[in-house]
């Protein structure tokens, strides 16, 4: 153990040396391996609306915004959205205008289980996504589905949710029912969209729903709940539907590279990528399974200084460490942007403990000359893709890595000619080619989003769409941007050609889609 922690120092450190200098690679056009797949991303409560169509019943983000609006930025909320439910042939038509390989959505568990538990399936929902299934697959154009993207059913929540062991059986019941009903068309499954997310934003920092803050405490339940239903999600498919139907499942996990801002933050930007997403990397893709050693060892000693019997951080049993222990054919990459970090012997003093940051021990920053997005978060910063993908290829074992989201925010009335977001994804795709270069095991991409969406407590105001969609018409008309086109180009071509320029002023469907 010691000398593996050395050799990721080791890693870490030779990071920092080449850690200012961005790759240019501005050269001639460079092909994707050949079968390499593209594709674009949504999630059922950003684009579906139909919130309470048909039997759905209620998740926690209708709750959240309908008790309180304006926790988002604009007040909105998800109701309508891209009203994808009475919309979805036109998202298929985009797709096809595009040229995609596959299209990733999620199901809302509410739409299908209204009662949250198998007892009533709600067979409008069922069909609704039949429809839609059934719709793509007519134009060769795979569906990859995600079980869990944020949307709770409101009724387990008041049960506790995510921090309620009987979660695992809960989300464990609900994942047998879709592979059930769609396990013959769809070959590509995700368990769970950014579990960091749904965990720390949920219930520590209450940046997300269901918006409670108990640092230090609620966001590891929620880690280790969530990571065995998602092994036991996994299991059912390997032991019930793998040999009749064929597919695959994985979990996406958000991660974004973190940087020391010297050589003597090295250990600590380890630390905090650990935490921030080997938490839930390490348990399932490392050949020791468990939580990271350092975040055991940081939270118990800090649990034993503030006077707590045992350590904050939940144990696996031996056999849920099993459990959870490769349980996932791929894995899925949400990455967005890098950060600075620095060892902060003071971060105590003002992230009261208990608290995550507090475990952590180190600040984070982003430099401001980085060029940043409409979300202030998201700056572009692409040679860290480049080292996280390395990373994950030495410290897990090169794993089949699948981009499940990577995109740019723009601003309403930016218009369509989205050259930051041009930009961005081509230098973002050019730092991936790099990785590939070098031997990261990376089979496909997924640009997020197909058509702009609700951005959760952003509401409407950050836009991340290849089709921007316009909110004041009653179709919620889609029109593409110049990176739609740009990103047609990249798929029809299998190349990315840094010096191509589309015609942007009609969008065909090319033959075969």
């Amino acid at each position: 153990m010691l000398l593996k922690l050395v050799l990721l120092i080791c890693i870490s450190l030779s990071f920092v040396v080449q850690s200012k200098t961005v790759r240019e690679t501005k050269h001639g056009p460079r092909p994707f391996p050949e079968g390499f797949l593209f594709g674009t991303s949504t999630a059922s409560y950003q684009v579906e609306g139909g919130w309470n169509a048909e039997g759905k019943s209620e998740n926690i983000w209708d709750y959240l915004t309908h008790n309180n609006p304006c926790i988002v930025r604009d007040c909105s909320n998800g109701d309508i959205a891209n009203d994808s439910y009475n919309q979805y042939k036109r998202d298929v038509e985009m797709m096809r205008e595009l040229g995609l390989d596959f299209y990733r959505f999620s199901l809302s568990w509410t739409r299908i289980l209204p009662t949250s538990f198998p007892d009533k399936i709600n067979e409008a929902g069922i069909q609704y996504y039949n429809n839609l299934i059934d719709e793509m697959l007519k134009y060769n154009i795979e569906p990859m589905v995600t079980l869990y993207h944020w949307d709770l059913p409101q009724k387990l929540q008041e049960m506790g949710g995510w921090t309620n062991p009987h979660v695992v059986d809960w989300f464990a019941d609900y994942a047998r029912i879709a592979f059930e009903h769609f396990g013959d068309r769809v070959k590509y499954w995700i368990t769970m969209n950014e579990p960091r997310e749904v965990c720390y934003q949920g219930y520590g920092a209450a940046t997300m729903a269901p918006a409670i803050s108990i640092s230090g405490f609620a966001e590891y339940l929620c880690a280790k709940n969530l990571l065995v239903a998602h092994a036991k999600a996994y299991h059912i498919y390997d032991k019930e539907f793998r040999q009749k139907y064929g597919g695959v499942v994985g979990i996406s996990i958000s991660a974004g590279w973190i940087e020391p801002e010297t050589e003597k933050d090295t250990q600590a930007a380890f630390e905090s990528s650990q935490f921030e997403w080997g938490q839930y990397a390490h348990p399932i893709f490392s050949e020791t399974g468990d939580f990271p050693p350092v975040m055991k060892e940081r939270i118990a000693a800090k649990s034993a200084k503030q006077g707590f019997f045992r350590s904050r951080l939940p144990e696996f049993t031996p056999e849920e460490v099993e459990l959870v222990r490769g349980s996932s054919d791929f894995f899925g990459l949400n990455h967005y942007s890098t950060n600075i970090v620095y060892r902060d012997e003071t971060a105590e003093d003002y992230n009261a403990g208990p608290s995550y940051y507090d475990d952590i021990g180190t600040t984070g920053y982003q430099p401001e000359d980085w060029p940043t997005a409409a979300s202030p978060w998201l700056k572009k910063v692409p040679w860290g893709f480049y080292k996280l993908l390395t990373a994950i290829r030495t410290q897990y074992n090169n794993p089949n890595v699948i981009i499940t989201e990577n995109g740019y925010s723009t601003s309403v009335g930016d218009g369509y000619e989205d050259n930051d977001r041009v930009e961005y994804y081509k230098d973002y795709l050019d730092a991936m080619l790099d990785a590939i270069d070098e031997g990261s095991n990376v089979t496909a991409y997924t640009a997020w989003s197909l058509m702009d969406n609700f951005e959760w407590m952003a509401g409407y105001t950050e836009l991340f769409g290849l089709y921007e969609v316009d909110y004041n018409s009653p179709q919620r008309t889609r029109t593409p941007r110049k990176s739609a086109f740009v990103y047609k180009e990249i798929i029809r071509s299998r190349q990315l050609d840094y010096h191509y320029e589309p015609d942007t002023t009609v969008m065909t469907i090319d033959e075969g889609h």
